[in-house]
């Protein structure tokens, strides 16, 4: 009989909450991904069924690199352009003073960051200027209209990134699918990358993956709440 130890025990306890987040819940069989099979432990109705043993295992390896690279003060960029999801990463990102993207991907925020820093220049200096006593002054009513609308799209866009100074040196991706071009821009950046991996995608360029459902909200929720309570330890 195995002996039962607090390291099992908390194990079962943390694989018991993932199964009541949704983590283990993947694709179709017929999206299934050859090099996510290994963490598969059964279908059920046609459903992949993520080995919840593993990802435990995964999640907890990522995390323990996550708190290293806090400690050295390294700087994380978090990605997920999925609607559904756009609140709780914005939320998960400012509680630990990171930087986001949760509008459309703007190409070469990683692989041509001197170019999107004149952009980000440009946007901190005319957020400054609206904020100026004089601006009303200083402007008639269709040029201040003009301004603001400018000011707004630039929001939109660079909201989450407008501090960057440099391209972070982490950056978490929730789908790897829907933000394939986030992925390749940190791959030719050489960024370390951790990333929620479902049944659908190819996890071999990810430095940590966590094989998990990248869909559904509770599932998703559950995973960054990990990520920045180890951020902020």
């Amino acid at each position: 009989m195995e002996k039962i130890t607090e390291k099992n025990t908390n194990n079962t306890t943390v694989v018991e909450e993932m199964i009541q987040a949704g983590l283990g819940f993947g694709h179709q069989v017929s999206k299934l991904h050859p090099k996510m099979k290994p963490y598969v432990s059964k279908i059920k109705d046609g459903v992949q069924l993520l080995n919840l043993e593993i990802t435990a295992q995964k999640l907890e390896e990522a995390l323990a690199f996550v708190k290293e690279a806090k400690k050295e003060g390294k700087t994380f960029l978090f990605v997920s352009t999925n609607p559904a999801l756009r609140s709780v990463v914005k939320r998960a990102a400012e509680k630990t003073n990171s930087f986001y993207v949760v509008e459309r991907w703007i190409g070469g925020i990683l692989t041509n960051f001197s170019e999107i820093k004149k952009r980000l220049k440009y946007f901190n200096e005319l957020e400054e200027q609206v904020s100026l006593p004089d601006f009303s002054e200083k402007y008639v009513k269709k040029e201040r209209l003009q301004i603001i609308k400018t000011l707004e799209r630039l929001k939109l866009k660079f909201g989450g990134v407008k501090k960057m100074e440099k391209v972070p040196d982490v950056i978490f991706i929730v789908d790897l699918q829907k933000d394939k071009l986030s992925f390749e821009e940190a791959v030719a950046v050489k960024k370390t990358i951790i990333a929620i991996t479902d049944t659908n995608v190819n996890p071999s360029k990810v430095n940590y993956m966590i094989p998990a459902n990248d869909d559904a909200l509770s599932s998703v929720e559950y995973i960054l709440n990990k990520i920045t309570n180890s951020i902020e330890e």
